[in-house]
């Protein structure tokens, strides 16, 4: 018998992913069509949408801290898969730069300040 904490962090990981595998897909189509050192600038806003999209139609949670940890998680997950994917799979040895910062900070922010914006709505924020 699955708890809702199982089910919350299954769905967790597999938005995290379909959002890191989202870019990832977006990197090869730029990649015929931008110069390589400017291609996450233009999967971010993209990314974006798309993290925001999951945020409010897909992702609930209780309290503040959850959407803290998704940040966290999320955050960890695409530093992670962009190592093994990108740095060691595609030997993309110049890899971090400007851009892939911004995208880690913003993939930990925006489910912070979403989750602050949709449960300041309902009443307050709780713990």
């Amino acid at each position: 018998m699955e708890t809702n904490k199982g089910k919350t962090f299954l769905n967790t990981v597999f938005w995290g992913f379909f959002l890191w595998f989202f870019g990832y897909v977006l990197g090869f189509v730029f990649f015929a069509f931008v110069p390589k050192a400017v291609i996450g600038w233009y999967i971010m806003p993209f990314g974006v949408i798309a993290t925001l999209w999951v945020l409010f139609k897909k992702i609930e949670r209780e309290s503040f801290g959850c959407y803290i940890g998704l940040g966290v998680i999320w955050t960890l997950m695409a530093a992670a898969l962009d190592y093994v994917f990108l740095v060691k799979l595609l030997g993309a040895a110049d890899y971090y730069k400007l851009d892939v910062y911004f995208y880690y900070a913003l993939t930990f922010v925006v489910p912070v300040a979403v989750g602050w914006y949709k449960l300041s709505k309902i009443g307050g924020i709780r713990k």
